[in-house]
Parts: C-alpha cells; structure tokens; sequence
C-alpha cells in the first residue's frame, strides 16, 4: 500500500525535519506592509544560491498555509518557526538541485496550477492571495516557484521510499497482537487503519533517512545566527 500523497502539505510531517511551532503564540504584532523589504539580509547560501530572510518568511508562510496553519498570514513567526521552515526549504531546494542535474521530474503546469488554486482557496480567493503577495513584495510567478518546488521535491522524496514503505499483513497481525487492547473492535475491522498508521511510521522514518544522506553530501552554508542554530 502506498502512503498518503496528498497535496502540498504531506513533505512537512512525513520527513520529520520541518519542526514548524504554532505561530498561534507569537506576538500579535501586525507585519509590515511587505515585510521583505524590512532589514532583509541572507540567511543560508544553498548550493551556491542565496536564500535571504524575506525568501524564507515566505515560504515559511505558504507551508504553513498549505498544513492548515492560516493564522500565518497575519502574524509575524518567531526564530523558532524560522528554523523548522529552514530546514524545509534545504531539503527541498537540494533535492530540487539535484533532479535539475539529471534532467529528471519536471512539474507538471498542470499540476503546479492545482496547487495554486488550492493555495488560493486555502486563503480565502483570488483577492485575498493578490494581498498576501503583495505584502510579501512576490508575483504570481514567485509563488508558482515555491508550489512546483515543493510538488517535485515530494515527487522525488516519494519515488525513493514509496516501495519499501509497504507493510506486509504478517506486521500488520503482529502489530494487532502486540497492543490488541487498543483495538477493540477486533482485528479485521482495525486492520486497515493499523497498516496505515505502520506506513506512516515506515514512510516518516525513510524520508528522514534518505533526506539526511541527501543532506550530507550537500553545500549548504548558515549566515544569519538563528540559522546556525538549526544546525547544532
């Protein structure tokens, strides 16, 4: 069985490197009108490419969208939520990177427009979108970029794990017997939802693996002082 794929929001929990915290508990200070333009500066050099504090406030802000987390377009995000989409945006950029060198899996337009509609639902419409963009000082085309990156950055990570998440019914029956009192409409009835959570756990565990060693052999250069702390 292959695990969940849906779009957009799947990459964050199924890697385990995105620690986003809720920006529920930051301070409700109002962001400036385009909140790149204040003091930005660079934050980590990636492979050879500059990410600078307004990029990464940015797709802070649409993954966290993307995972439900609609208070981000109001509230400012605090070190901590900086550091968790940090690493998100490595992972991505890096596996994004290395498909370019091989040529290998291009976004779909099609696909990249369904998640620009979603993403535009997800904000509440069309008018709604056009002011998160223009307080982020980015064009419809920049969004575009973040949404194919994340498509194909999961697209990659899944190709390389999907297969050796599966779970075979002899761990799905070992796992019952183990903890049986957990299930106590019997083992038929949780059998489907047990083999998804295993693939989860298997597919979680993967990803970790498989981005660490993507990770290893990658340029990856911390300046800004918050972003050296996500690598202690």
């Amino acid at each position: 069985m292959s695990p969940p794929r849906r779009p957009g929001a799947d990459t964050l929990w199924l890697a385990g490197w995105l620690s986003l915290v809720p920006v529920a508990g930051a301070a409700a200070t109002p962001p400036s009108a385009v909140e790149g333009r204040v003091a930005d500066r660079v934050v980590a050099i990636i492979e050879g490419q500059v990410l600078t504090l307004s990029e990464l406030r940015f797709e802070a802000r649409v993954a966290l969208v993307q995972r439900g987390g609609m208070q981000a377009l109001d509230l400012p995000l605090d070190e901590d939520t900086l550091r968790g989409a940090l690493e998100l945006v490595i992972n991505q950029r890096v596996q994004v990177l290395n498909a370019d060198r091989l040529q290998a899996f291009p976004a779909e337009p099609s696909d990249v427009q369904a998640r620009v509609a979603a993403f535009q639902a997800a904000v509440g419409g069309a008018a709604a979108l056009k002011q998160f963009l223009v307080r982020h000082d980015v064009d419809a085309r920049g969004l575009e970029q973040v949404l194919s990156r994340g498509l194909r950055a999961e697209r990659i990570l899944d190709s390389r794990i999907r297969l050796r998440a599966q779970v075979g019914e002899t761990e799905v029956r070992r796992h019952f017997e183990q903890h049986a009192d957990e299930y106590a409409e019997g083992y038929e009835a949780a059998r489907t939802r047990i083999r998804e959570k295993l693939v989860r756990e298997r597919y979680g565990a993967l990803a970790a693996e498989e981005l660490a060693q993507v990770r290893a052999s990658a340029q990856v250069r911390r300046v800004a002082p918050f972003a050296r702390e996500a690598s202690r």
